[in-house]
């Protein structure tokens, strides 16, 4: 079997921690992508065995920054260079109330790692690997099970977190794995309404960047009743469509083939990705109350309007964020505009386009319509094509408002510079300016100025 390979500091330190009379492995997350092929990640979890907290204290301190932090749960954080390191001792952990926060912890130094790693969540998170000896320690069989492309959870200890639910949801995208049926029993009885939001959102951000199939996980959230916590999202299940417009099915089937296609037109940027993924899942929460059935076909007028503000009430459930939650939000309000536009095109005029910059960044716009797009269509080289899109950016770069909003030509400085006092006569005048400009009345700065020159005698000098 391959061995990884780790860098010599960490090494070093791991040796100096078997002089002491321990061991350490590394542990989780790295060892379980490495044999899944997977980008080796750059912070390492390491359990160290038979060392007391001050000693293994003494010994990091000695080596780079050391944060304490986490000392009393027996955790030490390490930074070397650009590598950070996860320093802990077998610990045994018991539920004592409600709530993430609601454990009691014990180090024990002389546990054996299969006893230690009874805590874990799943087999295949349980993998521990000593670089000194190159050997495996795998007492859940996770080799077996990354094998069989299957999450199984350990032990009874698995139901004293909730969290572990939404973990399944996410490595199930991320790996594209089947959960155990065992384990979908045990999570169905699991109340997430204790987790904090914060908890939550991590593993929903965890399974719109990290996945290349994030509608596996939904599907997974579905069988295990996640979805129960989430009405905005349950309710897509079954909305009827269109079969002329919409042939792929319901409004659940629909978005789940958009957020695979919005994961393939992803930027690379986190912030940028998540507010296009998050966008995606919501794009249509609008339908489940305002689809009817007129003339005999299925309608959902102002789903966009209606969509914005369930985006609202969704996201606010999961996160503090609000400028993210304001951006998905008009994202969701004007994701049919691209389309609507470009079957206008005839008779659309650039103030148009200037106010939608205004609104909402034009290139991320295209992107979610793209995902749209694509979540209707059955997919070949020709139908990638997204025309709409095309000729919207086109047109927004022709006014240089496809990479920003439109920016004044006329500033208060200007102002000043021609007289006018400061007070609320001089906003009052730089927002007509603006609106004259957004309308293509006024087209330079020249043009600003001549245009504010006329206006002055009627304004406050």
């Amino acid at each position: 079997m391959l061995q990884p390979n780790f860098p010599k500091e960490l090494i070093l330190l791991m040796q100096g921690i078997r002089d002491l009379g321990g061991q350490a492995f590394i542990v989780g997350g790295a060892i379980r992508d490495f044999l899944l092929n997977k980008d080796f990640p750059k912070d390492l979890d390491i359990e160290v065995f038979g060392v007391e907290i001050s000693v293994l204290e003494n010994l990091l301190s000695k080596t780079g920054k050391l944060s304490k932090v986490g000392k009393s749960f027996g955790v030490l954080k390490l930074k070397l260079d650009d590598r950070e390191y996860d320093f802990s001792l077998p610990r045994e952990e018991w539920k004592t109330g409600s709530g993430h926060r609601g454990f009691q912890v014990r180090t024990l130094t002389s546990l054996a790692y299969p006893i230690a790693a009874l805590r874990r969540d799943f087999t295949i998170n349980s993998i521990a690997y000593d670089p000194l000896s190159h050997q495996y320690l795998d007492p859940f069989q996770g080799k077996r099970d990354l094998e069989r492309k299957t999450l199984q959870h350990i032990g009874t200890s698995f139901s004293e977190d909730p969290l572990r639910v939404l973990r399944a949801m996410q490595f199930s995208a991320r790996f594209e794995f089947r959960v155990a049926p065992e384990t979908i029993r045990l999570c169905r009885k699991l109340d997430l309404a204790e987790l904090p939001k914060e908890r939550i959102f991590e593993e929903f951000r965890k399974l719109l960047l990290l996945s290349e199939k994030p509608s596996t996980g939904l599907e997974t959230a579905r069988k295990l009743g996640v979805l129960d916590f989430f009405p905005e999202l349950k309710k897509l299940h079954g909305i009827p469509q269109d079969p002329q417009w919409h042939p792929e099915g319901d409004v659940w089937t629909h978005t789940l083939r958009v957020l695979d296609a919005a994961s393939t037109l992803k930027t690379g940027t986190d912030s940028k990705d998540l507010e296009l993924m998050l966008a995606a899942l919501c794009h249509d929460f609008g339908k489940e109350p305002t689809t009817s059935l007129v003339n005999k076909r299925w309608r959902s007028h102002s789903h966009d309007e209606m969509g914005s503000a369930q985006t609202g009430i969704f996201l606010e459930r999961l996160t503090r964020e609000l400028p993210l939650i304001r951006k998905v939000q008009q994202l969701v309000r004007d994701h049919l505009r691209p389309v609507q536009l470009y079957n206008d095109r005839a008779r659309v005029r650039s103030p148009a386009i200037r106010r939608l910059a205004l609104r909402v960044p034009i290139k991320d716009l295209v992107r979610l319509a793209h995902a749209d797009y694509l979540g209707i269509i059955e997919v070949n080289d020709r139908q990638y094509q997204f025309p709409a899109g095309e000729w919207l950016l086109e047109e927004a770069s022709k006014l240089s408002v496809h990479e920003r909003p439109p920016q004044p030509f006329l500033k208060g400085r200007h102002l000043l510079e021609l007289g006018m006092k400061q007070g609320p006569s001089m906003g009052s005048l730089l927002e007509k300016a603006f609106d004259a400009q957004i309308n293509g009345q006024i087209r330079s700065l020249k043009e600003a100025l001549d245009w504010a020159k006329t206006m002055l005698p009627q304004e406050s000098l």
